[in-house]
């Protein structure tokens, strides 16, 4: 079992930056891949930033260039650099982690981009 808590949502004007974090009860080290989602309201979730272990990263054509997603293996902890905000990326967003075959999700943190 893994559990995941995320943290870093709120509310943020159009243009501006937030930092989701994500910490893991495990080692992240060991995990096969860690990823982000989003749902909107009225909407499917999706993916939003997905790394692996071997290196792999891949970004959402709608937050690239815009959006970073690191981690932090001595603090088990994976990050979501989002700048440039806009209106559209409001959502729910969850973390998401591969461990052993199984999928393990946060609870979810909202972001909110307003003016």
């Amino acid at each position: 079992q893994v559990q995941l808590v995320e943290s870093g949502g709120g509310l943020v004007q159009p243009g501006g930056s937030l930092r989701l974090s994500c910490a893991a009860s495990g080692s992240i080290a060991r995990m096969t891949a860690m990823g982000w989602y989003r749902q909107a309201p009225g909407k499917q979730r999706e993916s939003v930033a997905v790394m692996t272990r071997v290196g792999y990263r891949n970004y959402a054509d709608s937050v690239k260039g815009r959006f970073t997603s690191s981690s932090n293996n001595a603090k088990n902890t994976v990050y979501l650099q989002m700048n440039s905000l806009k209106p559209e990326d409001t959502a729910v967003y969850y973390c998401n982690v591969v461990y052993e075959g199984d999928d393990y999700w946060g609870q979810g943190t909202q972001v909110t981009v307003s003016s």
